[in-house]
C-alpha cells in the first residue's frame, strides 16, 4: 500500500475505534451494536479493492481484538475484517464510481450478516458460546439494521476522501508542472539554438561582405 492509503486508513480507522469504543459501544441497544469500524473498512476496500480491503480490515480487526474492553481471543476480529474486506473490494466498480446507492447498501447488508456469522463461527470454534444466549437470529438482523441506517453517513464520506487522497493533486499539479518544464525547456532550447546559429551565420555574411567591400576600396587606391 502507498504512503497516502496507509497514513489515511490508519487515522480514519483509529477514529473509527474510539468512536465504536466510547460512544456505540454505551448505547446499550437491544441486540448487536453498530458497527463504525465495519463500514470504514467496507468503504476502504470499495475504493482500494481486494488486496488493500484485506489489509485494511486485518489491521482494524486487530487494533480492535486489542482495544479495551475486548473480551475475546485476540485475533479472532481481525479474522473476521480480513475476510470481509477482501470479500467487499472483490466487488468494487472498474470505473471507481457507483452509478446508484443500491450495491454499496447490499454489500452494508451482506457484510454485516456476513460479519456476524464468521465471528460467531469463530467464537464457536474457540469456545465462545455468548451468541447462544443473545440469539444469532436478533443479532443478525439487528446488526444488519443498524448498520444499514449508519452506512449513509459513513460509506460514501469514506469512499471520498479515500478516491480524494487516490487522486494526489498535489503529486498531479508537481507532475504537470515538471511536464511543462521539461516541454518549455525544450522548446526554449531549441529556439536558442535556432537563434544562435542565425546569429552565427548573419556574422559570418556581414564579416564576408566586409573584407570584399574593404579589398575593393584597396584595388581602387592601387588603381589611383
Amino acid at each position: 500500500m502507498r504512503v497516502n492509503r496507509i497514513l489515511l486508513s490508519s487515522a480514519l480507522v483509529v477514529v473509527a475505534l474510539v468512536i465504536q469504543v466510547s460512544v456505540l459501544a454505551r448505547l446499550h441497544l437491544p441486540g448487536a451494536v453498530p458497527d463504525l469500524l465495519l463500514l470504514t473498512v467496507l468503504g476502504l476496500a470499495l475504493v482500494y479493492g481486494h488486496v488493500g480491503g484485506a489489509l485494511v480490515g486485518f489491521g482494524a480487526g486487530l487494533l480492535a481484538d486489542l482495544a479495551p474492553p475486548a473480551d475475546h481471543a485476540a485475533g479472532r476480529y481481525a479474522l473476521v475484517l480480513c475476510v470481509i474486506g477482501y470479500l467487499a473490494g472483490l466487488v468494487k466498480p472498474e470505473t471507481g464510481q457507483l452509478k446508484s446507492a443500491t450495491g454499496p447498501m447490499a454489500v452494508v447488508v451482506a457484510a454485516a450478516v456476513g460479519s456476524t456469522l464468521l465471528y460467531a463461527g469463530v467464537g464457536a470454534l474457540v469456545g465462545d458460546t455468548a451468541a447462544r444466549h443473545v440469539g444469532l437470529g436478533s443479532l443478525l438482523f439487528t446488526a444488519a439494521l443498524y448498520d444499514l441506517l449508519l452506512a449513509p453517513f459513513v460509506v460514501p464520506g469514506i469512499m471520498a476522501l479515500a478516491r480524494r487522497a487516490e487522486n494526489d493533486p498535489l503529486a498531479e499539479s508537481a507532475s504537470a508542472a515538471a511536464r511543462t518544464t521539461d516541454i518549455s525547456s525544450g522548446w526554449l532550447s531549441g529556439g536558442t539554438g535556432l537563434k544562435i546559429g542565425s546569429q552565427r551565420n548573419g556574422l559570418r555574411v556581414k564579416a564576408a561582405r566586409a573584407r570584399m567591400a574593404r579589398a575593393g576600396r584597396i584595388k581602387g587606391v592601387k588603381r589611383l
